[in-house]
């Protein structure tokens, strides 16, 4: 039989020195194991045996952390102890790992960040702020106009082909077709006039110029170019709008212009399964979580009509 403080020494010198685990990550785990075995000896009067403690220890322990620890916490307790059984079921110890079988508790999902209405319009004109006319800026104001005037996802968008904008079948409008949506679903979402004529300007000047034949990855029926006349990957429009954020003043991803459509088109007064289309949702209780976005306050004190059809 393996004392529990060996057996932690021993957990505490494999991941050192066979895993290489840092110093500040070796110590949690000790900490965790620590607390695990003052917790039983305080119920138990003595130390666990390893290979003796059962899925209702770790219960009890468990049980006893909902006191003060967050789920976050609880969970990484539980997943040092499961860790430790590995290693002791690895070198023949134990056979059972009493804390695999207790489940880690769900963390609170938090909630998306939606810009308000000016932080959002701040955040797409910024690429363009001061009249800038480089091929780049076009495409990026043109890109984010796009991205949250139909609540696109970052993929969404980059999978756009010139063919994906339909004027044909929204009188003087634009339809855009999403054909790359999560779970393989098609969609149709309107386009503002605003995103429209960002649009339009940068496939009349901005487009030609990033789509220059001399350039080396072509991707013609792309959309949105990179500078050298490829499609852009959403790695580049991440760090693109994490650029005009700061330029804006603000911070901001590609999802938080997503989650800024759905919230601003629910404050504006749409139904949520109106919303739940837009955005290519398969369930609307994944819409609903827009609804308690808004009752954390008002999210800008102009309306989006001009960027998103309501």
């Amino acid at each position: 039989m393996i004392e529990w403080r060996r057996a932690a020494a021993d957990f505490a010198h494999h991941l050192a020195v066979e895993r290489n685990c840092s110093p500040r990550t070796v110590a949690a785990y000790g900490r965790d194991l620590e607390e695990f075995r003052a917790g039983f000896a305080r119920m138990n009067g003595a130390d666990p045996d390893p290979a003796a403690v059962s899925v209702a220890d770790v219960r009890a322990f468990v049980a006893g952390l909902y006191r003060v620890n967050d789920a976050a916490s609880i969970a990484r307790k539980l997943s040092a102890l499961r860790s430790f059984y590995r290693f002791l079921a690895a070198r023949g110890v134990t056979d059972l790992n009493p804390a695999r079988q207790v489940a880690s508790p769900k963390k609170k999902k938090a909630l998306p960040r939606a810009l308000d209405v000016d932080a959002a319009a701040a955040v797409v004109e910024a690429p363009t702020a001061g009249d800038v006319d480089a091929p780049g800026a076009l495409r990026d104001r043109a890109m984010f106009e796009v991205m949250y005037g139909a609540g696109l996802r970052v993929s969404e968008c980059c999978a756009l082909d010139l063919h994906d904008v339909d004027r044909e079948r929204y009188g003087d409008g634009c339809l855009l077709a999403v054909r790359r949506g999560k779970g393989g679903k098609d969609r149709l979402v309107p386009l503002g006039k605003t995103a429209l004529a960002a649009l339009d300007r940068y496939l009349a000047e901005g487009r030609p110029r990033l789509a220059h034949p001399k350039s080396g990855s072509q991707h013609p029926a792309a959309l949105f170019l990179n500078r050298h006349g490829g499609r852009l990957t959403a790695r580049s429009v991440q760090r693109q709008i994490a650029r005009a954020a700061i330029m804006a003043g603000t911070e901001a991803t590609p999802h938080a212009l997503r989650h800024s459509f759905a919230t601003h088109l629910l404050e504006d007064g749409q139904d949520i399964r109106t919303v739940q289309s837009l955005l290519g949702h398969a369930d609307v209780r994944t819409t609903m979580i827009y609804t308690h976005i808004l009752n954390r306050g008002p999210a800008g004190v102009r309306s989006p009509a001009d960027r998103i059809p309501l």
